[in-house]
């Protein structure tokens, strides 16, 4: 039977995390009359989160179902994909582990989805849960910690010029999915000690390119919970170097096909002048500036994307043989 919506919450070792993420979906208001679910994917974990659902299933007293499955393809990519194939909702909304939706998020989100039937996916609004008050030197950056301020109206994204939002909050049509979305997307997202970035961009730039609306959707807010060693300068420095990593592939898709041969050597050519400008002009400040250092690895990431995912890609082909 076909629901109107699917939360699907990718989870890796998330026995600890996800209670809240659980008890902030049975606080929903406005669904009595909404067909809805929500789908646990345990993204192959080694902790206790199976039996943790299960507990839950089993003393399970809400109307709402409450479901498990396996992928045990590490990488979140595959933990998408597998929610898209597992999801028995029209629309499939994506909450990480560490995501707290606020009362409204399930019925603003289908409500969103009725009224914009050209949307194939919508981003929601997402402000910081920190564990530590970050410092104000880190503020220009946060952003990249999948935090969604942009104001208190929709607007439509465009990929050329405004970016993509994160994946966290975002609530795809599952038949656009499955119909613009290759089954294997190249970005597979942070696996082990690869901090390798853009699964989720890869998978908006085809729903866009097939011709589908992108939105931001200020009405689904959901706080996104940041412990203290997601602020430490090695992590940072470790995420925008996993941004910078992917950013050549994405830059190709977006891309006409007749353009993109001549593409490698206009963005080595750009990104090697804004690197070396960046120095020059930072570098006295660069060992004991946490922002300065965190771009300057990303400018470096971006110069040497694509050599690095010429790499990855020798190394699937070689895995396939």
């Amino acid at each position: 039977m076909s629901l109107d919506l699917t939360v699907a919450i990718p989870t890796y070792n998330g026995e600890s995390r996800l209670p809240k993420v659980i008890e902030h979906l049975q606080r929903q208001q406005g669904i009595e009359n909404l067909k809805w679910e929500i789908l646990v994917v345990d993204n192959n974990s080694t902790d206790g989160t199976a039996q943790l659902v299960q507990n839950y299933q089993a003393n399970w007293p809400y109307g709402v179902p409450l479901r498990y499955c396996f992928e045990p393809e590490q990488g979140l990519a595959f933990a998408r994909n597998k929610a898209i194939t597992e999801a028995k909702g029209e629309l499939v909304g994506f909450l990480d582990d560490d995501n707290l939706p606020h009362p409204n998020w399930v019925i603003e989100a289908y409500k969103f989805g009725q009224e914009h039937p050209k949307a194939g996916a919508y981003a929601s609004q997402i402000h910081g849960l920190f564990e530590v008050n970050p410092s104000e030197e880190i503020k220009p950056i946060l952003f990249y910690l999948a935090i969604n301020k942009r104001g208190d109206e929709p607007h439509l994204y465009e990929p050329r010029k405004k970016g993509l939002p994160p994946g966290a909050g975002l609530v795809v049509r599952r038949h656009v999915w499955k119909q613009c979305v290759p089954e294997n997307l190249f970005l597979v997202g942070r696996v082990g000690d690869s901090m390798l970035a853009g699964e989720d961009s890869e998978a908006m730039l085809y729903i866009h390119q097939g011709g589908w609306e992108i939105w931001y959707n200020p009405a689904m807010f959901l706080e996104h919970i940041i412990p203290a060693w997601r602020l430490e300068k090695n992590y940072l420095i470790a995420l925008m170097r996993g941004i910078g990593l992917g950013r050549y592939y994405l830059r190709i898709l977006l891309l006409p096909s007749w353009q993109r041969p001549f593409a490698f050597l206009l963005y080595l050519l750009n990104d090697a002048r804004k690197l070396i400008l960046y120095y020059i002009s930072h570098r006295r400040i660069i060992a004991n500036n946490v922002v300065a250092s965190c771009e300057l690895e990303r400018l470096f990431a971006t110069f040497i994307s694509p050599f690095y995912l010429l790499q990855v890609r020798i190394n699937k082909s070689l895995k396939k043989s």
